[in-house]
């Protein structure tokens, strides 16, 4: 089997494996107090430029989503996101479930436009029975989006500077950010982001761990943070499991070079869909890649042992699938596609 159903199917990086094995006997205190842990914050922090930040680990991205919008929004207030945003179409309602409200706007090609933010904001504010409705409260997005686009430097500076403008705080869903950031289609690195959102998180489970996902506070956590994650079912008893993991993953830039792979992989796999002149749904500078295929032929391919995941139902006859590459995605498997297209 050979699967392009999403990047996170494997296990982990062989390199951590080895860590958590050579580090397996050592004892450690739990909940985050451990020296892998903190190694792990230190190099996170020199890696984002921001010494004086704090950095919190978490087990999953909708766990991180869930708690990190609980800890910054009153009870009164929601989530903007774009009818897209991940948050809001494919984590089961776990924001809702916590207590803030998912607001939506229009999304284009998975993206935010910062007009129609600050025209829904404007809109919000001069509606006289505001008092009696969901307040907004912050801004979300990810990056990549659901659809594998990116943000610029500019865009995002020009959402902040809205977001800012109406009292919001900008928080960017980081669940695949080292694919975002290697594509050749970002203007900015890692080192950036404090400059381009209020607080972010860089995704591991997605990247090479087994699980994992980093919150970076530039400016420092909320109050309670601590105990927040641990309502939230987010805290990890043995943290040591996630500090080896980024502790690793920041070391000779490993996090880098694996994601690197992913988009290296996905050039590829977007030359063989080329060739075979298989229509795409959107064009995605990343790892994730729509495509619109007939329901026989990925009734075919999946016979051949080789997996998609179909996004949307088109039309009777064809559905919109993606093609993730990872970490892990190799030439060989990309020919294997190939050969079976």
């Amino acid at each position: 089997m050979i699967s392009f159903k999403c990047d996170y199917a494997e296990g982990a990086h062989p390199e951590i494996l080895r860590r958590l094995a050579e580090t397996n006997f050592q004892q450690a205190d739990g909940y985050g107090f451990d020296p892998y842990t903190e190694s792990a914050r230190r190099k996170i922090l020199a890696a984002c430029g921001c010494p004086d930040g704090e950095v919190y680990l978490l087990v999953g991205g909708t766990q991180t989503n869930a708690t990190v919008i609980a800890a910054l929004l009153h009870s009164t207030e929601g989530a903007v996101a774009v009818e897209t945003g991940h948050i809001g179409v494919h984590e089961a309602g776990a924001v809702e479930y916590t207590g803030h409200k998912v607001l939506t706007i229009p999304s284009h090609d998975g993206k935010m436009d910062p007009a129609e933010l600050e025209d829904y904001l404007r809109t919000f504010e001069a509606d006289e029975a505001r008092d009696h409705m969901v307040f907004p409260g912050l801004v979300y997005l990810s990056l990549p989006t659901e659809y594998g686009t990116v943000y610029t430097r500019a865009e995002l500076l020009a959402i902040r500077e809205v977001a800012h403008r109406h009292g919001l705080c900008l928080y960017v869903d980081g669940a695949r950010l080292g694919y975002a950031l290697a594509s050749p289609a970002v203007d900015f690195t890692l080192a950036d982001m404090k400059d381009l959102c209020d607080v972010f998180y860089i995704g591991g489970t997605k990247v090479g761990a087994l699980c994992g996902e980093a919150v970076v506070f530039p400016k420092g956590a909320p109050k309670r943070f601590f105990t927040t994650v641990k309502q939230h079912g987010a805290l990890v008893a043995k943290g040591r499991l996630l500090g080896v993991q980024f502790d690793t993953l920041f070391t000779d830039d490993l996090y880098g070079r694996i994601s690197r792979n992913a988009i290296d992989r996905a050039q590829e796999l977007i030359a063989v869909l080329n060739e075979k002149e298989i229509p795409f749904y959107m064009e995605s500078p990343t790892n994730q890649q729509f495509v619109i295929l007939e329901n026989e032929r990925i009734e075919r391919l999946a016979a051949a042992g080789i997996f998609c995941e179909v996004w949307i139902i088109k039309d009777a006859a064809h559905k919109v699938v993606r093609f993730a590459t990872s970490w892990a995605t190799t030439s060989e498997q990309i020919r294997a596609l190939a050969a079976a297209l």
